[in-house]
C-alpha cells in the first residue's frame, strides 16, 4: 500500500467524497473499482435479461460495495424507524409468552430479563450496524476482514439458516393468526404461503423499498397494541399469578437465563444483518449517531411488545388460550370481545409478518451471494425467490410446532451471534485500529480497512485466528448450554432442567482467544 497519500480529511481517505475515492482510485490502478448501479445491471447475461426490472426500481446491486457517490442520507431514519417496524410485529408477541409458560417465571422476573438481555442484545446489533456506512459493505462481506474468505463463507451460511429460522417462525404465527379469523376455514398451510408471498414482494425489489415500508409500518401496529394494553387491562392483569410455580435457588437462576437467552437472541439476531440495510448512508454519518438511534430502534418495540405479551399471561382467559391455540389463540382471545372488528384487526397483525420477513429474506439472499464467487453472477432478486420457497416449505412442514421450533431457535442463534460479533468488534477496535497507526491498509472511510480488497481473497486476512477463535467460542457454549435435547456440564449446575450460559460462554472465550492469534496470524502472514 501506499502510504504517503494525504488527504484532507482524517475520517475519510482523505474527505467523504466521490472525488476523493477516484484520486485515491487513480494512483493505485490494481484496486478494484466500486461499480455504480447502472452498470451492475448490465455485468452478464442474467442481469441484462432482467433489464426491464432494474430499470423499474429492482435493486440490482448485491454485495457489492456502494460507492460514495451513490449514498446520501434520505434514508437516516430508518436506523429508527425501520427496527420499530421490522419488530413491532405479531412474531415478537409470543416472546414474551414463554417467561411463564415454558420457564415459569413470574411477571416481575420475566421484565426484568426483557429489559437487562434485550439491552444487551441490541447493543450487539447497533454495533455491527455502525460498519455499514464506513465501509458501503454488507454484514457478511465485513467479516472477511477478521475471518477472511473462507470464515465469511461459514458466516453467511449461519446467516441463512438464521434468517430462514426467523422467518419460518414468523409466517407460522401470521398464518395461524389468519386461519383463526377464518374459523379454521382457512386452511394453515395456505395462510403460511399467503403471507409469505406477501412479503416476497417487497424484499424482490430491494433497498429502497423496504426502508419506504418499514418507515410507516409500525404506526398501525402500534395503536393495536395499545388496544391490546386496554382490553387486557380490562379484563384484570393478576401479576402475582405465576409466584406459586416460580423456581428457587439454583433453579430460579437457570429459568431467568434460559430466557434471557431467547432475549438476547430476539434482539442481536439482527446483527448478521445490520449493516445490510444503511450501506447506503454516507460514510460521514456519525457511528454514536447510528449506534444510538439503531439501539433505540431495537429497544423500544421489543420491550413495548414483549412486556405486553408476558402481562397477557398474568391473565387468566389468556393463558388458557395459549394452552389451546399457542400464541395464535391469545391474540384470538383478547380481540374476541370486539366481534368483526376485532377479527378485522387479526387479519392486520397477521399481514405485519411482512415487515419481518422483508429483512429476513433480503439478507438470506445477500449472503447466498457470498457463498461461492459464482454465485455472486446471480442478481440477488433471483436469490430471494429461492429464500422464500425454501423457508415457506419448511414452515409448512413445522406448522404444528411453532412455540417448540421458536424456543429451541432463538436459544441455538445466540450462541453464534456472540462469537461472531466478539470477532468483528475485536478486529475493529483492536487490529484495524493498530492497523491505521502503522500506515497499513488505511485506504478507506473506515481507518485500517482496505476496502478495495473486500472480494479479494488473496488479499484479505486468511481468517484462521478468527476460524478458530469461533471453534473455542462454539465448544464453550456447549459446555454452558441447556436445551431440551442437550444441557451441558455448566448448564447442569443450574438443577434438573438447568440454565442456558451458552452466549456468554460463546463471547467470553472467543474474546479471550481471538486477540494472541490474531497478532500472531498477522506477524507469521502479514495481513
Amino acid at each position: 500500500m501506499s502510504n504517503n497519500i494525504e488527504w484532507e480529511n482524517k475520517d475519510y481517505y482523505g474527505g467523504a467524497s466521490a472525488a476523493n475515492e477516484v484520486n485515491y482510485i487513480a494512483q493505485r490502478p490494481d484496486v478494484e473499482v466500486a461499480l455504480g448501479e447502472e452498470e451492475l445491471a448490465h455485468r452478464n447475461p442474467i442481469f441484462r435479461k432482467l433489464g426491464g426490472l432494474f430499470n423499474r426500481g429492482v435493486e440490482a446491486r448485491g454485495i457489492e460495495r456502494v460507492p460514495e457517490d451513490e449514498r446520501d442520507g434520505k434514508h437516516t431514519i430508518g436506523l429508527l424507524l425501520l427496527w420499530w417496524s421490522v419488530n413491532m410485529v405479531v412474531s415478537t408477541l409470543p416472546i414474551g409468552l414463554l417467561a411463564q409458560a415454558y420457564y415459569t417465571l413470574t411477571f416481575h422476573s420475566a421484565v426484568a430479563a426483557i429489559v437487562t438481555f434485550t439491552a444487551l442484545g441490541a447493543a450487539f446489533t447497533a454495533f455491527i450496524a455502525t460498519l455499514g456506512p464506513k465501509t458501503g459493505l454488507r454484514t457478511m462481506v465485513i467479516t472477511r476482514y477478521s475471518v477472511g474468505y473462507v470464515g465469511a463463507t461459514i458466516f453467511s451460511f449461519l446467516n441463512i439458516l438464521t434468517q430462514l429460522g426467523f422467518s419460518v417462525t414468523a409466517i407460522i404465527l401470521g398464518g395461524q393468526t389468519l386461519t383463526n379469523v377464518s374459523n379454521d376455514k382457512l386452511p394453515l398451510e395456505a395462510s403460511i404461503v399467503i403471507v409469505g408471498f406477501l412479503a416476497l414482494v417487497l424484499c424482490f425489489v430491494g433497498y429502497e423499498a423496504m426502508h419506504y415500508w418499514e418507515r410507516y409500518a409500525w404506526i398501525v401496529l402500534f395503536i393495536f397494541y395499545c388496544c391490546m394494553w386496554g382490553l387486557a387491562g380490562h379484563k384484570g392483569f393478576d401479576m402475582g399469578a405465576q409466584q406459586a410455580e416460580q423456581d428457587v435457588g439454583k433453579s430460579y437462576a437457570g429459568d431467568f437465563l434460559s430466557f434471557g437467552g431467547i432475549v438476547f437472541s430476539s434482539a442481536s439476531g439482527w446483527a448478521p444483518v445490520a449493516a445490510d440495510f444503511n450501506c447506503r448512508l454516507p460514510s460521514t454519518i456519525r457511528p454514536w449517531k447510528v449506534f444510538l438511534l439503531t439501539w433505540f430502534g431495537l429497544m423500544v418495540p421489543l420491550l413495548f411488545v414483549e412486556i405486553l405479551s408476558a402481562a397477557l399471561m398474568t391473565v387468566p382467559d389468556y393463558a388458557a388460550a395459549f394452552e389451546t391455540g399457542d400464541a395464535g389463540g391469545v391474540l384470538a382471545a383478547v380481540f374476541e370481545p370486539w366481534g368483526g372488528g376485532g377479527k378485522f384487526i387479526l387479519v392486520i397483525f397477521a399481514f405485519s409478518i411482512i415487515s419481518n420477513c422483508i429483512p429476513n429474506t433480503y439478507s438470506a439472499a445477500l449472503s447466498c451471494q457470498c457463498l461461492l464467487p459464482a454465485f455472486q453472477k446471480i442478481p440477488r432478486a433471483l436469490w430471494t425467490i429461492l429464500v422464500f420457497v425454501i423457508y415457506t416449505v419448511a414452515a409448512v412442514a413445522g406448522r404444528e410446532h411453532f412455540s417448540e421450533i421458536l424456543s429451541n431457535f432463538l436459544a441455538i442463534l445466540g450462541y453464534w451471534v456472540a462469537f461472531f460479533v466478539v470477532v468483528v468488534f475485536e478486529e475493529h477496535y483492536i487490529f484495524r485500529y493498530f492497523f491505521h497507526k502503522q500506515g497499513i491498509d488505511s485506504s478507506g472511510p473506515a481507518r485500517g480497512y482496505d476496502l478495495t480488497v473486500y472480494d479479494n481473497w488473496r488479499r484479505l486476512p486468511i481468517g484462521a485466528a478468527g476460524i478458530f477463535a469461533c471453534c473455542c467460542g462454539a465448544g464453550a457454549a456447549v459446555v454452558g448450554m441447556a436445551q431440551v435435547w442437550y444441557i451441558g456440564p455448566l448448564g447442569a449446575v443450574f438443577g434438573e432442567f438447568g440454565g442456558d450460559l451458552g452466549f456468554e460462554m460463546s463471547a467470553g472465550v472467543t474474546a479471550i482467544v481471538y486477540p494472541p492469534l490474531r497478532y500472531l496470524e498477522y506477524r507469521l502472514v502479514g495481513r
